[in-house]
């Protein structure tokens, strides 16, 4: 038994715009879902997909209050020549520079329309393969931990783990990574950005939450009501869900 993670939710005030942004930032589509906005591949929409990590935009009533994410997406770039490119194309797009205390790095730090941080890296060979995505990056006080729970509650392979980092990947070697970087501070406020993970066909989605919770899991109350999803937070408290399979 073991979940999947099938794409990266962002709340926004303005769903609609927020999908625009990042489909046109990361050569993708944005498809209309009911009142959230998916960003995945384009070709048509297929979900989940089997490589990629999509983007699920969905509208909330509250502007973001973090000074910084706990959770955020490294973009990957081909060449420094690529880099620059991107970060034009972006700024282009609405995107700002913002100052997280990153400073004298090769990378590029910026904010989506409603503040999200992520980075544009500099051409680094393990992302070659990831897509537009290199990374999803979480903000944690203990690595080896995290490594721990979600090695278990996923099916992914857990590749690095120190005590400044830890990093997992699909078992199939594609797609982007998922990345725990040891960071000061602790997480005070809902994360903004969370992932959302799907049991496989014909696994029992209320057998996977006891499972979940059993690893170190707890309920999470975020007032969605009754809902087909089951909200919860990691040992650290990073909210994700556990979607009903369709």
């Amino acid at each position: 038994m073991a979940l999947r993670p099938v794409h990266v939710n962002i709340k926004a005030l303005d769903a609609s715009a927020v999908g625009r942004f990042w489909a046109e930032a990361l050569g993708w589509s944005a498809y209309n879902a009911g009142v959230t906005t998916y960003v995945g591949p384009v070709g048509g929409f297929v979900w989940p997909d089997p490589v990629f990590l999509g983007i699920d935009v969905v509208p909330v009533p509250e502007a973001k209050t973090a000074t910084k994410n706990r959770v955020h997406l490294d973009l990957a770039a081909s060449s420094a020549a690529h880099q620059t490119e991107l970060v034009a194309h972006l700024r282009d797009l609405g995107a700002k520079p913002v100052d997280v205390g990153q400073g004298d790095v090769p990378w590029t730090v910026l904010a989506d329309l409603e503040g999200n941080e992520f980075c544009v890296l500099e051409p680094r060979e393990v992302y070659r393969d990831t897509g537009p995505i290199a990374a999803i990056v979480v903000d944690c006080e203990d690595p080896r931990s995290m490594a721990r729970f979600w090695g278990e509650a996923m099916d992914w392979t857990v590749h690095e783990v120190s005590d400044g980092q830890a990093v997992l990947r699909s078992t199939a070697g594609v797609g982007p990574y998922l990345e725990f970087l040891r960071t000061p501070g602790v997480k005070t406020v809902p994360d903004r950005v969370h992932l959302d993970l799907l049991p496989y066909p014909g696994d029992d989605k209320a057998a996977e939450v006891e499972r979940l919770r059993a690893l170190g899991a707890t309920d999470l109350d975020l007032g969605q009501g009754d809902v087909a999803w089951t909200c919860l937070s990691d040992p650290e408290g990073h909210e994700f869900c556990v979607l009903a399979p369709s």
